[in-house]
């Protein structure tokens, strides 16, 4: 058995249609599609991509999925958010179906899966405990401890801090599979996370970057010519996300 994990797209349609494309050759049995899947320049059409493969897909629900529908249905207003989260979560709620809505609202906040080898694999956005805490390679011994202390699988599989990296925490082994939509990386691309019976490997897939900025300058995101030249054409680096991760989780706003 073979899972392809892809997390944080945030609606870059076209970097999830390369990854897709690469997906054909290699023929993976489930796609996890880990949470952060709508919030970008093109929402609907992202989801209606992944609906074409519908039997293959198991969907989570991230941070930015569960504050669409929240938006959405006024649960959460324009003093819950900081001012530009809340442009862009009105935004894609505006610009998704009632139904892809519906899809959304119901997703599960994590998922196991069995793979023969490593054993049981734990799928969430986060961690475990729930979608928005930020932990990265800084993180400190005794938080991370603190983080996956009730975990039973043998392998947690994460993502949105967008960065690939495996830690070993006690008895687990955690994977962040990167972000495809908005990766931070030493290059720009799509990343994603391969796992098998013979291990896991992180992947990266290259695509038409200066295509895919236009397609996001005409989207009518509200913040498209920063999310073209920031996240598609260069992207921050993992260090220094990693750096500004831990500062926001010690003043408290990483959870």
């Amino acid at each position: 058995m073979k899972i392809a994990a892809l997390y944080d797209i945030h609606g870059n349609l076209p970097a999830l249609k390369a990854v897709l494309k690469e997906l054909e050759s290699i023929q993976p049995d489930v796609v996890v599609v880990g949470g952060d899947i709508v919030s970008g320049p093109m929402p609907g059409q992202t989801l209606e991509c992944l609906r074409q493969y519908a039997g293959k897909v198991v969907a989570l629900r991230g941070n930015g999925d569960r504050e669409v529908v929240a938006v959405f249905n006024g649960q959460c207003t324009a003093g819950d958010l900081p001012e530009r989260v809340y442009e862009i979560t009105r935004w894609v709620g505006q610009h998704i179906e009632a139904d892809q809505l519906d899809f959304l609202a119901h997703l599960p906040e994590q998922v196991t899966l069995s793979l023969e080898g490593p054993g049981e694999v734990l799928f969430c956005h986060a961690t475990p405990r729930n979608d928005e805490e930020i932990f990265t390679p800084l993180t400190t011994p005794d938080r991370l401890r603190l983080l996956f202390q009730d975990v039973e699988q043998a392998i947690v599989v994460c993502g949105h801090t967008h960065m690939q990296f495996e830690l070993q925490i006690g008895n687990v082994r955690v994977l962040n599979a990167g972000s495809v939509g908005m990766p931070y990386a030493d290059r720009p691309g799509a990343y994603w996370l391969l796992l098998g019976p013979e291990g896991s490997e992180f992947r990266r897939t290259p695509y038409d970057l200066e295509a895919a900025a236009q397609a996001v300058r005409t989207s009518g995101y509200p913040q498209a010519q920063e999310f073209a030249e920031e996240n598609v054409l260069k992207v921050p680096t993992a260090q220094e996300a990693m750096e500004i991760f831990e500062r926001m989780t010690t003043a408290g706003q990483g959870r």
